[in-house]
This record gives C-alpha cells, structure tokens and sequence, in this order.
C-alpha cells in the first residue's frame, strides 16, 4: 500500500509540473533564489547604472571644446561603468543560465527519473494482491505485466493506471471550468437585471406641502380700473 501511494505522489507530481509549466516554476525558484545568493551583485548592479546615469547626465551637460580635460574624463568614467555593467550583467546571465539548468535537472530526477527508478527497482514486487481467481488469466497477465507475480498488480501496470486516471480527472477539470464559467456570466446579468427592475418599481416619495406654500398661491383680487380680475 505504502508502494502504491508512493508511486501515485510521484506521477501527481510529475503531472502538477507539467500543468503549471517548468518555466514557470524556474522563474520562481530563482525568485526567492536571488534575495539570498545574488543581492551583492544586484545592489552592485543598480549602483553602476545610477552612476552611469548621473556621468551621462553631467557630460551632456558639459561642453566638449570650452571643457575639454573634463569632458574627457567623464568619457574615460563613463565608459569604464558602461563596460563593468556589461560584465556584471553578462555574469549574472551565466548563473541564470546555470541556475535554470540545474533546477530543469532536479526536476527531472525528482519527476519523471524517480518513477522510472522505482518502476525498475520494485518491478517484482506487487504493489497489490488480488482475490484468487477474481480475473481472467488474460486480465491477470496484463496486470502483473513487468515482473510482477501473478495475481498481483505491479509497479508498471499501476503506474499506467495512476497516468490514466490523473489524466481523466485533468480532462474533466478542463470541461468543467469553461462550462462553470458561462454559468457565472449568464447569472450576473440576470441578476443585474433584477436589480434594476427592483429600483424601478421602488415608489418615489414626495415631499408634503408646507401650508404656508398653499396659502400663498391661493387667488388674490387685483383692483385695475375699478374692475377685479382674479389671477393665478
């Protein structure tokens, strides 16, 4: 049982790096890789390029015929950082390059490598026994296939089994998502729908008329040439 399980983590394993990307994963690794290996180098690196920035700056600045001694220094400065930057970026590039090449190669032993070990190491060892007589001597032989005693499952035959059941369950995961994700998109605007039709059929409160407001727009008699007209 321990046997089993453990070539299951590893071909999990093997399947969860091959999901998310070697790539991915040396980008990672060398991100928290820099903080406690690389950071002399990184602050050397970004102090060479402030000082660069402010040498240029200074001998834009400065006038190559009225300031000729120092112009020319500045050139002689200037170029100096510009090529120990060049030198410190191409030897950070190296042990990038030796970094991602060594982290691809742990990968390798501790994935794919491993399984193929303990494929070959365990291949006479069953990983499970069957009831007697409960399959087809056919079916028997296929299962015990690569060393295994018979009536017994063995290493490759339940390697095969973890890969094909890791990989239904990876197909049903890529089905299902899509499908979860155009039910959430169907249901926001639905239920920004409703939303409106609620603040739609809300009813607008109105604000009571002061009485004072309704005696002052009563009718008052206007006296214009001894008649009285009534305006509004």
């Amino acid at each position: 049982m321990e046997l089993g399980l453990l070539i299951l983590l590893v071909i999990f394993a093997t399947n969860v790096v091959s999901w998310i990307g070697k790539s991915v994963l040396v980008e990672l690794a060398f991100a928290a890789y820099q903080p406690f290996f690389l950071r002399p180098s990184y602050t050397k690196q970004r102090a060479l390029k402030k000082e660069i920035l402010a040498n240029k700056a200074e001998l834009n600045a400065t006038s190559s015929q009225d300031q000729f001694a120092k112009w020319a220094k500045l050139r002689r400065k200037l170029d100096k950082g510009l090529a120990d930057l060049e030198k410190l970026n191409g030897s950070l590039s190296s042990h990038r390059s030796r970094f991602t090449s060594l982290f691809s190669t742990l990968l390798y032993v501790f994935t794919s490598g491993l399984q193929l070990v303990l494929c070959w190491y365990y291949r006479r060892q069953p990983v499970f026994w069957l009831p007697y007589g409960w399959t087809p001597n056919a079916v028997s032989w296929l299962l015990s296939f690569g060393g295994g005693p018979k009536g017994s499952i063995s290493v490759t035959a339940w390697s095969f089994i973890c890969k094909r059941v890791i990989s239904t369950f990876e197909d049903l995961v890529k089905e299902w998502i899509p499908e979860v994700m155009t039910m959430f998109s169907k249901a926001s605007p639905a239920a920004s729908a409703s939303a409106k039709s609620d603040s739609k059929a809300e009813p607008k409160l109105t604000a009571p008329v002061p009485a004072s407001a309704s005696t002052t727009s009563e009718k008052k008699p206007v006296p214009i040439e001894d008649d009285v007209i009534e305006v509004d």
